[in-house]
Order: structure tokens, then sequence, then C-alpha cells
């Protein structure tokens, strides 16, 4: 067992210490976790165009209530463009548009503008709701779960318009118990 643990370590360990840039996002996401352990990850390509590689993130098991999810930037973006795509994805699994709305005019006030390489980061607690990372360091948090069912559920729920990275994301797990899903 110990083998195993030891292999199933420097696996991870190797996976996200591949670029040193995102070693930093890690230590984001392990502070809370403590370990982190990589559930999936994949890329969302749009029209042929490589939009951002994404990793989803677990504690120490993958019945844990905490996640993390890390989108690194392929391309450039406002962070208004970014708000309003959320709000568009929102939409799109079921969040009325008062809500959307409301959900972006407050996550238009603090993600910025990225360029290829920079990653957002949004973690997940029960106790604190979603915060989130620019570049490893906090910039905003908007406490409750209604706003990050809403919110990671443009990845993690079965409506999402990106079936294949969800799979990928997911891996041969469940989503979080956030997502009330049977598995």
């Amino acid at each position: 067992m110990k083998a195993y643990q030891y292999l199933a370590g420097l696996c991870m360990a190797i996976t996200l210490l591949s670029s040193a840039s995102f070693a930093g996002d890690v230590k984001v996401i392990d502070a809370p976790f403590n370990p982190v352990r990589l559930q999936g990850s994949g890329k969302l390509t749009w029209w042929g165009l490589h939009i951002y590689d994404a990793s989803f993130y677990r504690g120490a098991t993958f019945s844990s209530p905490e996640f993390a999810l890390d989108l690194r930037y392929q391309k450039s973006f406002s962070g208004s463009s970014i708000a309003n795509r959320t709000i568009d994805e929102m939409k799109r699994i079921g969040v009325s548009e008062v809500q959307a709305m409301s959900w972006g005019k407050q996550l238009a006030t603090f993600l910025p503008n990225v360029e290829p390489g920079q990653s957002i980061t949004a973690f997940y607690s029960p106790k604190q709701g979603t915060t989130f990372y620019y570049e490893g360091k906090q910039i905003a948090q908007i406490p409750g779960s209604d706003f990050s069912k809403a919110f990671f559920g443009i990845w993690l729920d079965p409506k999402t318009s990106a079936p294949t990275l969800r799979a990928d994301l997911l891996g041969q797990s469940c989503a979080p118990p956030l997502f009330n899903e049977a598995c």
C-alpha cells in the first residue's frame, strides 16, 4: 500500500509541477485541502481555438465537500468578457436572468483581464462559499452555496455546454456533494 501511495504521490507531483508557474497555484489550492488531489483535467476549445486548460481538485477524498477549479487561460480576455460569458453559462444551466445579472455585476467588479498563461482559481468551502484567486492572490469571496452551485455548475452540472470537459474534470469519480447528484 505504501508503494502505491508513494507512486500516486510522485505522479501527482510530476503532473502538478510540470509548469513552474502552475506550482504556485497548487500552493493556493493545497493550503485549504492539505493535501490536494487532482480529480481531473481537460481543455476548452471553441471553434478549434484553445481557450483554457482546466484542472479540478478535491481534498483528501473525492467525497470531500471542498473543491477547487483552476482555469489557465490560453487566450487574452477582459474581465468583463469573462463575467459576461459566466452570466450566459449560468443562465444556460437554469439560473434566472435576474439572479445571473446580479452575480454578473458582482463578478465584473473583480475579475481581472487575463493573458495567455495566467490563471483564475476558484475554491469552494461550505463555510465560506467561493473564494477567487488570480495568479495565486485572493481577489474576492462570494458567500453562500447558491452562487457556488451556479458558478461551478458551468463546468460540473450535467447541463453544461461542455460535456466532454465535464467528463474530463470528473474523471472516474462523482461531482461534489454540492451538486447532490447520484453517482
